[in-house]
């Protein structure tokens, strides 16, 4: 199963995490972090913006096939999670 997205053309099937993500900046430096802890730091930290994270290598070593689709705002995450939720569910449901 083929998603296309951002320019990256993607083989779902071979997935093994797909996880969203915010990027933050704070005290100088960036990092990626879960979605709760952005919206818990919210007065804190700067989202940049937000990531949908595929990592195509084994769990436990390190990610190198990993490809991210990035994202300015909240909804068109969830909007893309929703493509993919909806392709997951029509191919395996």
């Amino acid at each position: 199963m083929i998603f296309e997205a951002q320019g990256l053309r993607l083989n779902l099937s071979e997935i093994t995490r797909l996880y969203p993500a915010a990027i933050v900046e704070g005290a100088g430096a960036e990092a990626q972090v879960s979605l709760e802890w952005a919206e818990l730091k919210r007065d804190e930290v700067k989202i940049s913006e937000y990531v949908l994270v595929f990592d195509f290598d084994p769990p436990g070593e390190v990610p190198h096939r990993r490809r991210i689709l990035r994202f300015e705002t909240k909804e068109s995450l969830f909007e893309t999670m929703q493509t993919l939720s909806d392709l997951f569910e029509k191919a395996y449901g």
